[in-house]
């Protein structure tokens, strides 16, 4: 049978840790909404003006705007690392940085002191609700980049074919 360390055993979950980790994730959700809607919008704009620009400019701006939802995501990682130095939860920013991005991916390592360690699963769940987030921004604007050239080209026929019929 396996036996349970006493620290585990005495591990008290605290109301500080569930508020400060409802308000971390809160604000993660809400800038991670504001970046992608910001990101979307801007490369949405790029793709209906990227008609008269270069071959392969829309995928350009796809892949600058994936680039972009990765930078949102570090930041997202910063601000949790800033909040484990602040804490006292990690000796440095470079340690914080890399624990927060293990936990924000949901690989989980686990370094987080017993005074946290409910932020590692919280923090897990805000990386969990991002990716999804950003995997529905990056379809959206997949699809926008399928589908243009479909809807430039029926509006070339209709109005060619409307010129046709005004003769």
């Amino acid at each position: 049978m396996y036996e349970f360390l006493q620290r585990d055993i005495d591990y008290v979950i605290r109301v500080d840790e569930i508020l400060w980790g409802c308000l971390l994730l809160a604000i993660t959700l809400l800038v991670h909404g504001v970046g992608i809607f910001q990101i979307a919008r801007t490369s949405a704009r790029w793709m209906v003006w990227g008609k008269t620009a270069l071959p392969g400019f829309r995928t350009a701006v796809l892949i600058l705007a994936i680039v972009g939802i990765v930078v949102l995501h570090l930041l997202e990682v910063a601000l949790w690392a800033e909040f484990f130095t602040w804490k006292n939860a990690q000796p440095n920013e470079s340690s914080a940085f890399y624990h927060a991005l293990v936990n924000y991916t949901t690989l989980g390592a686990g370094y987080l002191p017993i005074r946290w360690r409910l932020l590692e699963g919280v923090l897990g769940m805000a990386g969990l609700l991002c990716f999804a987030f950003s995997t529905s921004a990056v379809l959206a604007l997949a699809q926008q980049l399928i589908h243009l050239p479909f809807t430039e080209s029926q509006a070339s026929e209709r109005s060619d074919r409307a010129e046709d019929a005004s003769k």
